[in-house]
């Protein structure tokens, strides 16, 4: 198996580049659309100065969906690509985590853990039932105390 997973190669630093080049180009993209809000909002409030409002509005809304439309086009390209690169990341990293999961190191690893556990809470149990029986008997402990302590 170890042969089979031998040749995975995780994510490059090229895969790392491209993927913060595609952030790069989300952000300008971004910048591009509040841009293009900033416009339209400043159009539809000088449409409130004139007599024809709903066609002014109208007019404006038409050339903000004219400027946001090609920029939607390119980030949904544009997410396309960084969730095929993001997906072949993680898969990368999955891969690689089931690999150091099915080492023998690893699997050694567990069993010496569980066994830890497993004492551990035999030790808890013990103590436990020590603190028990301790309680049961502290009358009677109380009892031959209190009957040493006496001065006849």
């Amino acid at each position: 198996m170890s042969t089979a997973l031998s040749g995975v190669v995780l994510a490059t630093p090229a895969e790392e580049a491209e993927l913060e080049q595609l952030d790069r180009i989300e952000q300008e993209l971004e910048l591009q659309r509040e841009w293009a809000k900033y416009r339209w909002g400043k159009a539809s409030s000088e449409c409130y100065q004139n007599y024809w409002v709903n066609s002014c509005l109208k007019d404006a809304r038409a050339l903000y969906r004219k400027e946001i439309d090609p920029i939607r086009q390119q980030e949904v390209a544009l997410h396309e690509v960084q969730r095929k690169l993001r997906e072949s990341i993680k898969n990368q990293e999955d891969i690689k985590r089931a690999a150091e999961r099915a080492s023998p190191e690893k699997a050694a690893e567990r069993a010496a853990n569980q066994a830890e556990f497993e004492q551990k809470q035999k030790d808890a149990a013990a103590r436990a039932a020590d603190l028990e029986q301790r309680r049961k008997d502290a009358p009677k402990r109380a009892q031959e105390n209190k009957a040493g302590t006496q001065l006849d």
